[in-house]
């Protein structure tokens, strides 16, 4: 039986399991509340240990629904580790150039190839307010495994963790 978490380590285990994926689907509330998700570049993660950012370009689609309606959910994966993490937050879109240098990696020229200073940049900071991950055995032998126990027995083998964790404060 797995020894119970607390709250600041299952919060670790999120950073930890997201730290080094590098896109994750940020889903926004488009109109008529419809949800819309696109892949996002992971920029950083504050020294808070609860907010992401994103670079984007201002006065896109995302940036209005996120001025609109603030409550996000970012959507990270990592097959090769069956790692997953869903993490809700609150997004806003600001304006730093410091922020923006701070951030900047020569990768992001693709989008923005006037620099890190290009007046079109944008970043989205999405505070985190709880998430949930799925940490799986990874290996091919635990799969294989997990597939004839599952032949043999009729039941699913035991899975990974699952939990849902709260960056709020108590």
């Amino acid at each position: 039986m797995a020894e119970a978490q607390t709250d600041h380590e299952q919060r670790e285990k999120v950073r930890e399991l997201i730290k080094d994926v590098q896109t994750a689907v940020l889903v926004t509330h488009g109109d008529d509340d419809k949800l819309r998700g696109r892949p996002m570049v992971a920029a950083g993660l504050d020294p808070d240990g609860k907010t992401l950012w994103f670079f984007s370009g201002s006065g896109t689609e995302k940036t209005e629904e996120i001025a609109k309606n603030d409550r996000v959910l970012l959507s990270y994966s990592d097959p090769s580790k069956q790692n997953y993490v869903s993490v809700s937050g609150t997004a806003r879109v600001v304006r730093d150039v410091a922020k923006q240098k701070e951030l900047w990696t020569e990768s992001m020229k693709t989008w923005f190839p006037k620099g890190a200073e290009d007046p079109r940049i944008a970043l989205i900071a999405v505070e985190m307010t709880g998430a949930e991950y799925w940490d799986s055995p990874s290996s091919t032998l635990l799969h294989a495994y997990g597939y004839v126990k599952a032949v043999v027995t009729g039941e699913p083998p035991k899975g990974g963790e699952n939990e849902r964790v709260s960056f709020k404060q108590a």
